[in-house]
Formats: structure tokens, C-alpha cells, sequence
């Protein structure tokens, strides 16, 4: 691709640039992907844009250097941002006190799923620092992904709700633990106050950003109505500054967003929805950021003889997610065969991995290397599996659009019960 490139350069000067124009023709791309790919597979439309992606990484496609930096950082972080301010404002925390089992679901998930990897890959001879950082990452689920399958294919109930809840805490979980982790990392010696204090760093500036995100916010919110166009360019206009202010002054962006999202929907409880330009916008994001992931874990260095440790990773993380959301899901307001489902729709690996894995990248060189070695193929390979994965279980679970009227039928035996979700 890049000789190719060169011949056009010759003549060829886009005002922006050729990187420009090159990123515009891949999105361009990749859209009509998605939009042939649901068209006629019926597959949501992030796995066209992962194979989009995908297929211009492996043909050397220069615009997803790894380690991520500059601008391409910050829009990874700013699509992850706006996916997880979404998730964390339909969060409600009151809910949690009348439902204490879907907490308990959330961690026990998280629990085993790492707990998993990590024996795994260690009984696979992979050393301890690296299965922990590997074990970690796979506690996220990607609530970017099921966000967008829940979309595309049009689904709804007990089943949908609680995997986007419990993909949303999954992903706080290791946003917090890996950020402590990585602060560790850039304190090596020196007594336990110094190691603390990075991360305290991190996560008190990513709480007050966060804070002051969803303070200005209930503030618009007083004097602006939530379907105006304007009250959207604002919302977006504000996580993007939130980004930028938290990865300037050492916290998380993506963390800083999702506490936003959840200090919102406490301070403003009534059920409020995205407007139709807002989820423009999102949608433009969202699908940059997937074609986005899939480059850079494709353009990466690849070793097959990792292939076996991938294998691992996937299946033990997908086997704890399941055994932990079955484990705990005792009135917790789901049926045994639901909890399964919801297991499985919380497959999916992407975006939130992928800023996980460079933040170790970032922290140490030798660490990150090791890590993202295992990490970049798996997530590739999860951001397409999973979303299939996920797609499979919503429509088993006779959720989605395509669900057919004997099986809507049956779901009159397996009624939801209590008021979970």
C-alpha cells in the first residue's frame, strides 16, 4: 500500500494531506463494508468495519503506528470517551441497592474471567508480570461493540440490559486497575508512599474530571433541552476538552468519562435520551475508532508461535465470564439460561483493550512489548469473533429484530423476574 501511495503522491497534494485522504477513503470503505455486510449477512455492522480495518493493516496501510501517540491516541481515547460517558449515564446506583446480585455478578465475573487468564497463561509458561497484565486487560468487555450489535440489530429485554451493565462495570474494574497498575510501573523502588502516588494521581484527576464533566453538564441540562442540536455539540464538545485535560494532567480519560456518565445519572435521574445528531456523531466516532483498533492490532508485529497463547486467552476468558455470570445470577432477576446468554454477549474485546495495552506500552517498553505481543491478535481476533459472539447470543436469547414468532413465543415461559435487568 505505501508504494502505492508513493506513486500517487507524485502528483497528487491534498490540502489536509495524504494521510487525510487516505483515512477518508478507508472509512469510506469501511462504511459501505458494514452497510453490505448487514445487508446481507444479517452480522452487525462492526465486524464490516473490522475486516475493513483488518485487511488495510495487513496490506501495510501506515496510518496506525504502534505504540499509539498523538493524534491518533487522542481519537481512540475521545470514541472511547463518548461510548462510555453513554454506558456510564444509563447506570443508575439506586438500582444496585434493590439488585445487589447484579453487583455481585459484575465482580464475580471480573473475578474469574482474570483468575482464568492468568492460570492459563502461566501454566502455558508465560511469566507472572505479563499473565497479570493480560489477565487485567481481559476483565473489560468492550461496551463499545455491544453498544453498537445491540443497535444494528435492534435488540431489547433482560438479556441486552444486563450485559451492556455488567460490560459497563467490567470495563470501570480494569480502567482502575490497570491505571494503578501501570502507575506502579513508572515508580520502580522508592518506599510505598512513592509507588501510591501516581496512581492516586490518576485516579483523582480522572474523578475530578469526570466531576466537573457531569457538573457543567447538569448545569447545560437547566437551562437546555436535552433534544437540541445544540445541547449535542456541546455534550460532545465537553468530553472531548474532558479528554484532552485528563491524559494532559495524568489521569484517564476513558475513566474520567464513564465516572462523568455515572455522576450525571445521579444528579440527573430521569431517564434521558442521546438526540438523533448526537448519535451522528457517534456513530462517525465509534466507527473510526473500530477501523481505528483493527489497523493498528493488524499492522502490529505478529509472532505465530503466540497463536496457542491467544487460543488460551480467548477460551479462558470466555469460559470465566460465563461460570461468573452463572455463578452469581441467584436473584439477581434472570433465568439460569439468560445468565448464559449474557455471558456470551459479553465476548467482545476492542477499543478499551486496546488503550489498556498501550498504556503498558507506554510504561514500561520490555512489558508492553510482551504484552502486546499476546494482547493485539487476541483483540483483533475478539473484536470480530465477539461481536458474532454477542449477535449469536442476543438472537438465542430472542432479543433482537430477527428473532422469529415461534421463538418470541417461547420466551412467554421464561418471563424476567423481579425488576433486574
Amino acid at each position: 500500500m505505501n508504494e502505492v501511495m508513493a506513486v500517487w503522491a507524485a502528483w497528487l497534494r491534498p490540502s489536509a494531506g495524504l494521510p487525510t485522504l487516505q483515512w477518508s477513503v478507508l472509512l469510506a470503505v469501511a462504511a459501505a463494508a458494514g452497510h453490505l455486510l448487514q445487508r446481507h449477512t444479517g452480522l452487525p455492522k462492526v465486524v464490516g468495519y473490522s475486516f475493513a480495518g483488518t485487511f488495510a493493516g495487513l496490506a501495510g496501510f501506515s496510518g496506525g503506528a504502534w505504540p499509539l501517540q498523538g493524534i491518533a491516541l487522542f481519537l481512540l481515547e475521545l470514541g472511547v470517551s463518548v461510548v462510555l460517558f453513554e454506558a456510564g449515564g444509563r447506570l443508575a446506583l439506586r438500582w444496585f441497592r434493590h439488585n445487589p446480585m447484579v453487583l455481585l455478578q459484575s465482580l464475580l465475573g471480573s473475578l474469574l474471567t482474570g483468575l482464568c487468564v492468568f492460570y492459563a497463561l502461566r501454566y502455558l509458561g508465560v511469566r507472572a508480570t505479563v499473565a497479570e497484565s493480560l489477565a487485567v486487560i481481559s476483565m473489560a468487555a468492550s461496551p463499545a461493540v455491544l453498544s453498537r450489535v445491540v443497535v444494528d440489530t435492534r435488540a431489547s429485554g433482560p438479556v441486552t440490559e444486563r450485559a451492556m451493565t455488567l460490560s459497563t462495570l467490567s470495563a470501570l474494574y480494569a480502567l482502575t486497575l490497570v491505571n494503578a497498575r501501570t502507575g506502579v510501573l513508572t515508580r520502580q523502588g522508592g518506599d510505598v508512599g512513592d509507588k501510591l502516588f501516581p496512581v492516586l494521581v490518576v485516579l483523582g484527576v480522572s474523578f475530578v474530571v469526570g466531576a466537573v464533566l457531569a457538573l457543567l453538564l447538569r448545569m447545560a441540562l437547566r437551562v437546555m433541552s436535552p433534544t437540541s442540536e445544540n445541547t449535542s455539540m456541546l455534550l460532545v464538545a465537553l468530553i472531548a476538552a474532558g479528554t484532552a485535560v485528563a491524559s494532559h494532567f495524568g489521569g484517564s480519560a476513558p475513566l474520567a468519562a464513564l465516572i462523568g456518565g455515572l455522576l450525571l445519572k445521579q444528579m440527573n435521574p430521569r431517564p434521558w435520551a442521546w438526540p438523533r445528531q448526537l448519535g451522528t456523531v457517534s456513530s462517525l466516532l465509534t466507527m473510526l475508532m473500530f477501523v481505528l483498533v483493527a489497523v493498528v492490532a493488524a499492522t502490529a508485529p505478529w509472532n505465530p508461535a503466540v497463536a496457542g497463547l491467544v487460543a488460551a486467552l480467548v477460551l479462558a476468558r470466555g469460559a470465566g465470564t460465563i461460570v461468573g455470570v452463572w455463578l452469581a445470577n441467584w436473584r439477581s432477576g434472570t433465568s439460569w439460561r439468560q445468565a448464559i446468554w449474557t455471558g456470551c454477549a459479553m465476548s467482545p474485546m476492542s477499543s478499551v483493550a486496546l488503550l489498556m495495552v498501550s498504556q503498558f506500552a507506554t510504561a514500561s517498553a520490555g512489558l508492553g512489548a510482551e504484552v502486546a505481543g499476546i494482547a493485539l491478535p487476541a483483540i483483533l481476533l475478539m473484536g470480530v469473533l465477539g461481536a458474532i459472539a454477542a449477535t449469536f447470543a442476543l438472537h438465542r436469547a430472542r432479543e433482537t429484530s430477527r428473532s422469529d414468532e415461534a421463538e418470541g413465543a417461547d420466551l412467554a415461559g421464561e418471563p424476567l423476574r423481579g425488576k433486574g435487568s
